[in-house]
């Protein structure tokens, strides 16, 4: 077995095949199922992006009749919001180059084996994620080193190899030469397995790691950096000099955004700066999803933003994605919040996707003093309402608020919490040194600091504006463009 030339050891070989035999014994082997896939509607992506779903469960075998034209496949699964988050901007660009999207997400036909063996691979990565966020020593010891140096070898790569093998069957019905683009490696594997032609690999995050290769695609990266990682395979085999990527596998596109969020770079930076110099509220985006980890951080830059929302000074907009349990941790560490939070002028918007959109609209047009003002908290039962409406609020935010995941390439000014997992590290080094974010706050009390000093000091959001749109000048956000034309120009695998 070989990964871009280089030989993988005879004993990580067995282990990977070691591996797939395992997820047969426990998930079972569908490889002769027949699936009928069929499209259907989705509230949030099809008002959205014209987007459909891929659904499993059609009366007809012949898929390729019910395709759409210039169809673009979003191949994806469910693992925390980052993966969502580039197929939503992947679908966005897709729609506005006339092609209609249609999302894919491995993890949701749970009659298959590609579903079982996400969901429990999922719920490790869930579990061991909560768990460094209360660990000191855990995450020193093992959830750092796995992040930024486990899933770097190669070795790792060729257990995923052997693992997609198991996840074909969903393509069988598939035309081999559609357009495919995969904002997770399994899905870009998958698809090559399956002898798809036309597969781009979205890879994320700003940290070279083996994890995410997927050879017989084109892989797409962010930056510069990670362009030169991936190329020569850089301590992916430890000290090893390995042979690099062909310069065909790999292309530099910059940031996968939505293309509702860069058609809107200059007028959204212009009121943010209005509203810095005037002396408007400065809208704060909270996005806490996953289970309320990193809670500490989120309820001390509240507590230190209450006194300004009193005031009239700032705003909160805070966004738990589908976990209600977040708010009311929340308003048990931030008494203020308790009882409707009445003198911070609090508003729940829960469930309610046709009002949370209106709320993020008339907020992004500067419509309505209230979307302005006070704390407005939006949770929603549905993942994709629960990812999306951050993507709406970052229009009418000032400062975004968040760990440096995939959203630390947003263009939006940053304010960066802790990270979870070393590779994210990277992200908010990249930011900052763009100039569109802060540096990585390593405490509470930093993070704190740091949001009185952007209350207090107008200059450094107006800077953090002038290098947003010196980047989008300079093509840094039209990554998911890129992407899909490298999807639709196909190639030979």
């Amino acid at each position: 077995m070989t990964i871009f030339g280089n030989e993988i050891r005879a004993a990580d070989e067995r282990k990977a095949c070691r591996t797939q035999k395992k997820f047969v014994r426990k998930f079972g082997d569908d490889r002769s199922t027949e699936y009928r896939l069929g499209l259907a509607d989705n509230e949030v992506l099809t008002p959205a992006f014209s987007c459909r779903t891929i659904v499993s469960g059609a009366k007809e075998a012949d898929f390729a009749a019910r395709l759409p034209e210039k169809p673009v496949i979003i191949g994806n699964i469910r693992m925390g919001f980052g993966h969502y988050r580039i197929s939503m901007a992947m679908a966005s660009a897709a729609k506005s180059m006339g092609c209609t999207p249609l999302w894919f997400d491995l993890n949701s036909f749970p009659e298959t084996t590609a579903t079982k063996i996400i969901a429990y691979q999922n719920s490790m990565y869930s579990t061991a994620s909560r768990l460094s966020q209360k660990s000191r020593l855990f995450n020193s010891l093992v959830w750092e080193p796995l992040n930024s140096e486990g899933f770097r070898k190669l070795s790792y790569n060729a257990g995923d190899q052997k693992s997609t093998e198991l996840m074909t069957p969903l393509f069988a019905g598939i035309p081999k030469d559609t357009p495919f683009i995969a904002t997770h490696v399994w899905p870009a594997q998958a698809a090559v397995h399956a002898g798809m032609s036309h597969v781009v690999n979205a890879v994320p995050d700003n940290w070279p790691m083996a994890l995410h290769l997927s050879e017989g695609a084109v892989h797409t990266v962010q930056t510069h950096s990670s362009y030169w990682g991936y190329r020569t395979l850089h301590g992916f085999d430890g000290d090893k000099v390995l042979s690099p990527m062909p310069a065909a596998d790999l292309v530099y596109t910059g940031h996968y955004i939505d293309h509702e969020l860069v058609c809107n770079i200059e007028q959204d930076c212009a009121r943010r700066v209005q509203r810095a110099t005037e002396g408007s509220p400065l809208r704060f985006l909270l996005t806490i999803g996953g289970a309320g980890a990193q809670g500490d951080f989120f309820a001390s830059i509240i507590e230190s933003l209450l006194p300004f929302v009193r005031q009239g000074k700032a705003c909160i907009y805070v966004n738990c994605g589908d976990y209600a349990n977040v708010w009311r941790l929340l308003q048990k560490r931030i008494p203020a919040l308790q009882d409707g939070g009445k003198d911070c002028a609090v508003r729940t918007h829960f469930d309610d996707w046709s009002e949370e959109c209106a709320v993020a609209q008339r907020a992004a047009g500067a419509t309505d003093a209230a979307a302005g003002s006070g704390i407005h908290v939006f949770c929603n039962k549905d993942i994709f309402g629960a990812v999306y409406i951050t993507n709406l609020l970052m229009r009418a935010a000032d400062v975004l608020v968040t760990k440096p995941s995939e959203l630390a390439f947003y263009p939006v000014p940053k304010l960066f919490i802790r990270r979870i997992g070393g590779h994210e590290m990277w992200g908010a080094i990249h930011s900052a040194e763009l100039g569109d974010g802060t540096l990585e706050c390593s405490s509470p009390a930093y993070a704190a600091s740091v949001v009185r000093l952007i209350m207090e000091d107008s200059s450094l959001l107006k800077g953090m504006c002038d290098s947003i749109l010196e980047a989008n000048r300079n093509g840094v956000y039209s990554g998911a463009y890129r992407a899909v034309e490298l999807a639709l120009a196909g190639r030979s695998v």
